[in-house]
């Protein structure tokens, strides 16, 4: 059972709850009452403690005091903003405005004796007046803040809440917890051996090990980690360790995110899966992010996506000078653009461009008119069973999009051309990763065509967290409705990694090439999707119903393989990979076309793209591709033959109305 101090009992605490029930001006009025009878007694208790008697004899001249100052005082008190507090929240900052208050009394008082002529009254009372009034006032609204807080802890609506860390920030989250109706603290765990078995507040400190017994003890329904400078490391290895107990856990923002800010009951999260899955970054070399960005005129493609958006922060944070967003959606350029504005100003010159980057008169226009030093190529359609389903717009998006980006920037003297690739282009077995990996193909060969007049460099990584389309949202929202959580296929494995660590390495990378380079990040440790799922369903507090559990809470349904599917992605075509002096970047030795072969290859694809030829497609791509292998089965010949209707249909001449 949980250790319990006595409820708050008696007659003030039933004015502690009719006064916090009550309304503004009622609870207003209370407190004016309050402080007239306070300083009254105050100022009756200065004068018994210096004469040493109950009731001395200068009474009988100056008990008008006892109203006049009280009376005088309170209007005071209302100028000075002591009533506008809510007193369950008053804190150490609220004495400062009750030491005016009582101040302003004591004066009061000296100057009611000096008008009156009071030679005989002693002068030390005025002084033990101005004491008492302050411990007074001030003590009543300390009192006040502590009764409603053990009231609301005492009545327990709220969620019971054991908080790992007790450092500043999680002093910070009991004592707003106290506060609140919908949370109730009630000890806290550190790994701090020197903490162990003392007290903040009301709440005991215990070793990590005793987290089973307390939950039980406790009946706690949540564990909040209060560690937001931990390491993601350490924060792993906490999540592992209560990831088999039945209890939901949540947690508070990185210390980069509370930097500057108090810590309140607003800031407690879910937990994220940078904490499940996040690795500590490596610092960055700053000097190869700069070198092509400050001062440099830097456009970004795709600048609303996920990647294409975070680029826009960390190239905006460097200094360049002009940034422009080139963007297809208005409402994704809308939103970056009013990102931007707002914490930048008018200190960045940045110019939202609304354009396809397959329209390539467009593109040269803004590169000339805008002397385009950098760019980076962020611009793709991404997502593979759409684009599986979708393979033309795929093709021409993703492949014929970076030709006539890629080539504009070789004809204007672009310095640095940047492609964000992906693992999917490594022996792809869909539409999407096999035009990603064309467009490798066509910087390659523009690279050498070029000679060194572009500096092309692609940057192939996984899958990002967070990212549009991402299993981690997914898998949340389907745990919020009651599962069941799908999951292709139990063997399917990812490498992820955050969006802001990817961009940053980008940077990085793109400044590290010669010319045609494919740059590899290291992506870590591959995580099976399944094992994710299990993972964020416990940690919701949740269990998993499986073979032997039945009567678990969220089901994991396999859904099969999605078109163009793998069950794990690879990073390198070939063996053939060296290392680069920054320990996450590596260079890989990849086959490349010369130009004039991959022309050809182009023109046909072009071609089959304007007829709609969908298998010739496929045929061309598998012809340029190493290691491109459709999957049987993905183009349903029903769906097809739908397509091929609509086509014909399109070409037949409308009927003439006669």
């Amino acid at each position: 059972m949980i250790d319990r101090q006595p409820a708050v009992q008696g007659p003030f605490a039933g004015l502690v709850t009719a006064l916090a029930a009550s309304s503004y001006y009622t609870k207003r009025g209370i407190l004016v009452v309050l402080d007239t009878l306070v300083l009254a007694f105050a100022l009756w208790l200065a004068a018994t403690l210096r004469l040493e008697s109950w009731w001395p004899v200068l009474w009988e001249r100056y008990a008008w005091l006892l109203a006049a100052v009280p009376l005088l005082s309170v209007p005071v008190f209302i100028r000075l903003g002591l009533y506008r507090a809510v007193i369950r929240y008053a804190s150490l900052d609220a004495l400062g405005v009750v030491s005016k208050a009582t101040l302003a009394s004591f004066f009061i008082l000296v100057a009611l004796l000096l008008i009156s002529g009071a030679e005989a009254f002693p002068r030390s009372v005025p002084l033990l007046y101005g004491a008492l009034a302050f411990l007074a006032v001030g003590g009543s609204r300390l009192a006040f803040r502590i009764l409603y807080a053990r009231l609301a802890t005492r009545r327990g609506a709220g969620r019971r809440v054991l908080i790992y860390g007790a450092g500043s920030s999680g002093a910070q989250v009991w004592h707003a917890m106290q506060l609140s109706a919908e949370f109730v603290p009630v000890c806290f765990v550190d790994d701090d051996r020197n903490l162990q078995g003392r007290r903040i507040a009301e709440g005991r400190i215990y070793p990590p090990a005793q987290i089973p017994e307390l939950l039980d003890r406790y009946r706690v329904d949540l564990v909040l980690l209060a560690m937001p400078s931990a390491p993601r490391k350490r924060i792993r290895e906490i999540l592992s360790g209560l990831e088999p107990l039945p209890v939901e856990v949540k947690t508070l923002p990185h210390l980069d995110v509370l930097v500057g800010k108090d810590i309140g009951l607003g800031h407690i999260q879910d937990i994220q899966i940078e904490d499940l899955l996040g690795r500590d970054p490596v610092p960055p070399r700053m000097d190869l992010i700069r070198s092509c960005i400050a001062g440099k005129s830097v456009l970004v493609t795709g600048a609303g996506g996920s990647i294409g958006s975070e680029l826009c922060r960390q190239v905006a944070a460097e200094g360049p000078a002009r940034l422009l967003l080139f963007e297809r959606s208005e409402l994704a350029l809308y939103t970056i653009e009013a990102e931007l504005r707002g914490r930048y100003g008018t200190s960045l010159e940045m110019v939202p461009i609304l354009g396809s980057v397959r329209r390539q008169r467009r593109l040269r226009a803004v590169f000339e008119a805008f002397r385009v030093d950098t760019v980076y190529h962020a611009a793709a359609y991404k997502h593979v069973p759409l684009v599986e389903y979708n393979p033309i717009e795929g093709v021409q998006n993703n492949l014929f999009g970076t030709l006539a980006t890629a080539q504009t920037a070789l004809e204007t003297g672009v310095e640095t051309f940047v492609l964000i690739s992906t693992d999917k282009a490594v022996r792809p077995t869909n539409v999407m990763g096999a035009t990603k990996r064309m467009a490798e193909l066509i910087c390659q060969a523009l690279a050498a065509e070029g000679g060194g007049r572009t500096r092309f460099t692609m940057v192939r990584f996984g899958n990002v967290l967070g990212s549009s389309g991402s299993v981690v949202p997914l898998f949340r929202e389907q745990i919020r409705r009651g599962g069941p959580v799908t999951v292709t296929h139990p063997e399917v494995v990812r490498y992820f990694m955050t969006i802001p660590e990817a961009v940053q390495l980008v940077l990085q990378a793109g400044a590290m090439g010669q010319g045609g380079d494919v740059f590899v990040l290291e992506m870590g440790e591959p995580v099976r999707i399944i094992d994710l799922a299990r993972k964020m369903i416990r940690l919701c507090g949740l269990t998993v119903r499986e073979e032997g559990r039945p009567d678990g809470d969220i089901a994991i349904e396999l859904t099969g393989l999605r078109p163009g599917e793998k069950l794990y992605e690879e990073l390198l075509v070939g063996d053939n990979v060296i290392g680069t002096d920054h320990p996450m970047i590596m260079r890989a030795e990849e086959r490349s076309l010369p130009w004039q072969e991959l022309g050809q290859l182009l023109g046909r694809l072009d071609g089959a793209c304007r007829e709609f030829d969908q298998e010739q497609v496929r045929a061309i791509l598998q012809a340029a591709v190493d290691g491109y292998t459709p999957q049987c089965g993905i183009m349903d010949p029903v769906w097809l033959a739908g397509w091929r209707r609509a086509l014909a249909a399109a070409s037949e001449p409308p009927a003439v109305a006669h």
